[in-house]
């Protein structure tokens, strides 16, 4: 019988243990809140339909949504229980991390607006994450400490800063941009053989030059590309990134394995690259795929890991697009303007000061 039933259930239930203080029972409670959200989560991730092997980008997306559940499940558990908030503030920073690897090893198999979203949902959780860590920490108390050790008679103000001298210069691109490089340099002829550089496999910069002819024969870790107009650039290979920031009216030809492109205008890139490129702030600009050859450049992509072409070349990201429709700054070289491959293998180094 029902009654009988719920009389047996209160003879079994304990009595409560007055002499604990309620402040156990409210942890024993929180506790408990925390492993059902840990059980909620990973029946959620069980029961999501497994995705198809034929679609990177389904397989992404179910993963990215257990990965966020368990985030936003450790995050709602430090607002419901403070007094075990600390464990689900690790938790929250290990799934949040868990995102933003998912992310980098997915960049280049996923379509824009994936990519897009999911960097800005790992973002706003990353957010979420330091604004909850900074409502846990120990307010200061307030004190008059400070202002009592306050002088009664406060110095006078100090007199102006002066300016610094006309003649002093402002911080020089050399200074700010690393690495070796060609600076300042106007309609020259400008080459490196980074193979028996004393400095090889470093950075390299490549800053304010005008009417210039580049060609860099072997591997760097990073180009740094700054102010370029009406040049033309042949890299070897970078084993690391590629940034390019203010050209106009240039040519490239470089394999790598990240390239950021940022206010570039009618600028032509032949590349070959690891991941996808990412433009922002450009205009005009065209891209089509590698076409740079000489004597060893089979040694130096292999050992930048760059042996393989990956098709990235056309797979662009204008981050400043945010619509699902092609973006107008960018498009594909047709195949009747592309450059033939060019052979760089008897240019000599040389810096010519024309």
């Amino acid at each position: 019988m029902p009654s009988t039933a719920a009389a047996a259930a209160a003879e079994m239930e304990p009595e409560p243990d007055h002499t604990k203080p309620s402040t156990s029972a409210a942890a024993a409670g929180h506790r408990k809140h925390l492993a059902m959200l840990e059980r909620l989560s990973k029946r959620a991730a069980a029961a999501a339909p497994a995705p198809s092997q034929d679609s990177p980008v389904a397989a992404f997306l179910s993963r990215f949504a257990a990965a966020k559940l368990a985030a936003e499940s450790a995050l709602s558990a430090c607002r419901s229980s403070p007094d075990d908030a600390q464990p689900s503030l690790s938790a929250a920073a290990a799934a949040i991390d868990d995102l933003d690897r998912l992310v980098a090893e997915a960049s280049h198999s996923l379509p824009p607006y994936e990519l897009r979203s999911a960097l800005a949902a790992a973002s706003d959780l990353r957010a979420a994450h330091r604004l909850a860590a900074s409502d846990l920490r120990p307010k200061k108390s307030f004190s008059f400490r400070n202002k009592s050790k306050a002088p009664k008679n406060p110095p006078q103000d100090p007199p102006p800063t002066l300016p610094p001298p006309p003649d002093q210069p402002n911080p020089s691109v050399e200074a700010i941009l690393p690495g070796l490089g060609f600076r300042g340099r106007r309609d020259a002829t400008l080459v490196k053989d980074l193979r028996v550089s004393d400095e090889k496999d470093g950075d390299f910069t490549l800053a304010d030059l005008v009417s210039c002819q580049v060609y860099l024969k072997g591997k760097c870790r990073a180009l740094h590309v700054h102010k370029l107009k009406d040049c033309r650039v042949f890299v070897g290979a970078v084993f690391g990134s590629v940034l390019i920031e203010d050209v106009e009216r240039c040519a490239f030809v470089m394999a790598a394995h990240q390239i950021r492109i940022h206010e570039a205008t009618a600028t032509d890139f032949y590349l070959r690259v690891r991941s996808r490129p990412i433009i922002e702030d450009c205009c005009g600009v065209r891209f089509a795929p590698h076409a740079l050859k000489y004597e060893g450049i089979g040694e130096d992509l292999r050992d930048a890991g760059l042996e393989e072409e990956t098709g990235n070349w056309a797979n662009v990201d204008d981050f400043k697009w945010l619509r699902a429709v092609q973006s107008p700054n960018w498009c594909l070289v047709p195949e009747e303007e592309r450059l033939q491959t060019i052979d760089i293998s008897d240019v000599q180094e040389r810096e010519d000061d024309n």
